[in-house]
């Protein structure tokens, strides 16, 4: 089963991606936060790869707030990129947390979803997004950053400072090759969760570039992406079934 669907958030109604197996469930609840390239059809196949290891997973339209946001980007050029970085700085933490709580309100509607924990997985610039997702909510038991860019920052509300308040389990995957990434933030990173006591697997995947999961990338790297299919699958089973 797959729809588009309207969540009603503080802000407004936020367009979102849904899929789960064809059955009555009730089947654990996956957020997948979308990269800086926003909704298009590789990842509505990431939030259907996930429903087909039986889970109701929920892709939320993140730049909703500035409109129908589109990108055509297998065509990706200069102007576009300047355009894109323009649409990611629209959306904060306190932004994602905030309409995380109407998805979660809308999941708890749905009859196919299991009640309870959830989990969560963000890509690109929804690194930080989950983070403050998983402090901000017990509920989410299993989450999930990928080449999180602005995970650690120098700014008030980094979620690298809110760690201490992850109830949860947490996966960050950063790929080797990433100028998006300086060199401080893997061992500041660590530094904060082994503080905090949180529990989480931090780990470097060696010789992959930033946006390694994505098959229409040049950056595809199949062997690396397949390592983390395994280890969010993992880590959802573990927590969420």
């Amino acid at each position: 089963m797959e729809k588009e669907v309207l969540v009603p958030t503080l802000y407004g109604l936020q367009n979102a991606f849904v899929a789960c197996p064809d059955g009555a469930g009730p089947y654990p609840a996956i957020i997948l936060y979308m990269d800086a390239p926003g909704i298009r059809e590789e990842l509505r196949d990431q939030a259907r790869r996930i429903a087909k290891a039986g889970y109701y997973c929920m892709l939320p339209d993140l730049y909703y707030r500035i409109g129908m946001v589109r990108f055509d980007v297998a065509r990706r050029n200069s102007p576009m990129s300047a355009v894109i970085s323009a649409a990611l700085r629209s959306i904060t933490n306190t932004d994602v947390v905030e309409d995380t709580r109407g998805m979660i309100a809308f999941l708890d509607a749905q009859p196919q979803v299991k009640a309870g924990p959830l989990g969560c997985v963000g890509h690109c610039m929804s690194g930080p997004f989950v983070t403050a997702v998983a402090a901000a909510f017990p509920r989410m038991r299993a989450t999930a950053s990928l080449y999180g860019i602005g995970v650690v920052t120098d700014k008030p509300d980094s979620s690298h400072l809110q760690v201490d308040k992850i109830e949860g389990e947490i996966y960050f995957g950063f790929a080797e090759i990433d100028p998006g990434v300086p060199e401080n933030v893997v061992p500041d990173l660590r530094a904060a969760l082994d503080n905090a006591g949180t529990t989480y697997t931090l780990e470097t995947l060696a010789g992959a570039h930033h946006g390694f999961c994505f098959a229409a990338r040049p950056s595809y790297d199949p062997i690396a992406s397949e390592k983390v299919w395994d280890t969010l699958f993992d880590l959802w089973d573990r927590n969420l079934k």
